[in-house]
């Protein structure tokens, strides 16, 4: 990791720069698969799924012989981990369902607010190297608590035309039945327009890689939603004499191991960290399996040394990292001066990989910045808030004036004798 210490401000931009990649090349990638898709549906699926996964399939709908399947594959201990982690985010999300918004302020003006679950959302889930069936749970289960009517997942098989027991199970764990065997772009396009077998959708769901995070993009010219901007996985840790080297060094490298473009920042205000740290994460960093991609990943990863709790909090916020590791004497300073980030993990036995898994909140979060203005998943990610009103003779006649006054004023004469007529007539006694 490249270190810093008590870098000056004007320098601070350029060293957070994320590792980026470029989409110049990538899109027009898309857009070929994205009109292939359009224009012969399975056909074109097919075609893709054969040269991008090495696999010739023609019926891509995951089968209840093959969900069965995969349950007798899982080791049983795995099965009630994976319980236990459903029944947490459960418990959480369920807990973010909220009750109508209800307002009279003016009497015969009655103003309220509903929600209602979007009918139709689609899940993707990467399958490669590291099967992410952690995300079915975060997905499928606050769309199933919304209430969303269909839910469609689509992962990539392997070269056997398999998906990954640990996907069936949670899938299934989960009521998902519209399961189907169909990756990278060509997924996001199949839930974007619908095909022969892939129903369409109104928002897909999901990480991936990045010709994923451009297809996902390239959906929205065709009126589907994207849950959130996304890109390479991040973590930012803010530790201080208080915190444990070994528990920094292993938080951080959890979140390197994601991918060579991935990003880890460790910010401190105590000097003997940096050396400490270094040296666990050479140490634990040897012994991972995936040791290769982690290494890559640190090399775009920095540690800050500076001087004050005020310097590090608005260096943090500028930042605005995807997952926040705070391990500090002074939480509550850090705490109330929080302005941006997707999910905080607060002490030091509350390890980003508990967010992850198991501990409740959603580990679907914004990148690149994006918690600046955008929310990780959560229920409302899954419902859409309808307004509604309701207004009396009185009530219109308590508002009209005002109303009158407005539109005239903006030159919308259309709106003011909407609301004259109705006055005219309630005047007239009609």
């Amino acid at each position: 990791m490249n270190v810093y210490k008590n870098p000056p401000k004007e320098q601070w931009v350029g060293i957070l720069k994320r590792p980026t990649a470029t989409y110049q090349d990538i899109e027009p990638v898309v857009s070929d698969v994205f009109e292939q898709v359009k224009a012969h549906g399975d056909h074109a699926i097919a075609q893709y799924t054969e040269k991008f996964d090495a696999v010739l399939l023609s019926d891509f709908k995951v089968s209840a012989a093959e969900i069965a399947a995969a349950k007798a594959q899982l080791a049983p201990e795995l099965q009630l981990a994976i319980i236990q982690a459903k029944e947490q985010i459960t418990a959480f999300h369920q807990a973010q369902i909220t009750p109508k918004v209800s307002v009279e302020n003016i009497k015969g003006v009655h103003c309220w607010q509903e929600k209602r679950p979007i009918e139709k959302v689609g899940i993707y889930i990467p399958g490669g190297s590291a099967p992410l069936f952690s995300t079915i749970l975060m997905l499928a289960i606050p769309a199933q608590i919304a209430g969303c009517k269909e839910i469609v997942l689509c992962t990539p098989p392997n070269k056997s035309g398999a998906i990954h027991p640990a996907i069936l199970f949670t899938a299934a764990l989960c009521g998902l039945t519209k399961l189907y065997k169909i990756g990278g772009i060509q997924a996001i396009a199949a839930m974007t327009f619908g095909t022969q077998q892939v129903p369409k959708v109104y928002k897909i769901f999901g990480p991936g890689n990045q010709f994923v995070t451009v297809a996902k993009q390239w959906a929205t010219r065709y009126d589907v939603a994207i849950d959130m901007p996304a890109g390479p996985s991040e973590l930012l840790v803010m530790a201080d004499q208080t915190a444990k080297a070994s528990y920094i060094a292993s938080d951080l490298l959890s979140q390197a191991e994601h991918g060579t473009d991935s990003q880890v920042i460790f910010v401190t205000t105590y000097p003997p960290l940096i050396e400490a740290v270094t040296l666990e994460l050479e140490k634990q960093c040897a012994l991972l399996p995936r040791q290769d991609i982690a290494s890559k990943a640190l090399e775009n990863s920095k540690m800050i040394l500076l001087e004050t709790k005020e310097a590090a909090v608005t260096l943090i916020n500028q930042y605005a990292p995807e997952h926040y590791i705070l391990c500090v004497s002074e939480e509550a300073f850090y705490l109330d001066h929080l302005t941006a980030a997707g999910s905080v993990f607060i002490g030091n036995y509350s390890p980003e990989s508990a967010g992850d898994y198991a501990s409740g909140t959603n580990h679907t979060l914004p990148t690149n910045g994006y918690a600046r203005q955008y929310s990780g998943v959560n229920l409302d990610a899954f419902l859409n808030s309808i307004s509604f009103q309701k207004l009396s003779a009185q009530g219109l006649q308590a508002l009209g004036t005002s109303i009158e006054l407005m539109a005239a004023a903006e030159g919308l004469d259309a709106h003011k004798n909407a609301v004259t007529i109705r006055l005219n007539d309630l005047r007239d006694g009609k």
